[in-house]
């Protein structure tokens, strides 16, 4: 059984940028699955940012992030990516890096359908 770690936050002003990694160790389970980036705010329901569906690369995102995150893995090295430009205070939360044990249907997929997660990395964006 693989873990995931998490890497890469911290805090910024708005309009920053900030790149979350995740690496995946001890399992190939960043490799041919539906690999997502969820996020939680204190006191916020638990959300879905953005979806790698794994073969096509077809990536996804929530709206409040469209056009301003981009998901993405490497290959080579096995890691999951997030690149977060045009940062808003309402992104601040905790990242986590997720990914599920199928490579179909990747945006219906709910939290609990993602058995693989990391242990979160904080964002926080200050005004």
């Amino acid at each position: 059984q693989g873990q995931l770690v998490e890497s890469g936050g911290g805090s910024v002003q708005a309009g920053g940028s900030l790149r979350l990694s995740c690496a995946a160790s001890g399992g190939d389970i960043l490799k041919d699955r539906c690999m997502s980036w969820f996020r939680q705010a204190p006191g916020k329901e638990r959300e879905r940012v953005a979806t790698l569906y794994p073969i096509t690369g077809v990536t996804d995102y929530a709206d409040p992030v469209k056009g301003r995150f981009t998901i993405s893995h490497d290959n080579a090295k096995n890691t999951l990516s997030l690149q977060m430009n045009s940062l808003k205070p309402e992104d601040t939360a905790m990242y986590y890096c997720t990914a599920a044990t199928i490579s179909w249907s990747c945006g219906g997929l709910l939290w609990k359908q993602y058995p693989h997660r990391g242990q979160g990395t904080q964002v926080t964006v200050s005004s």
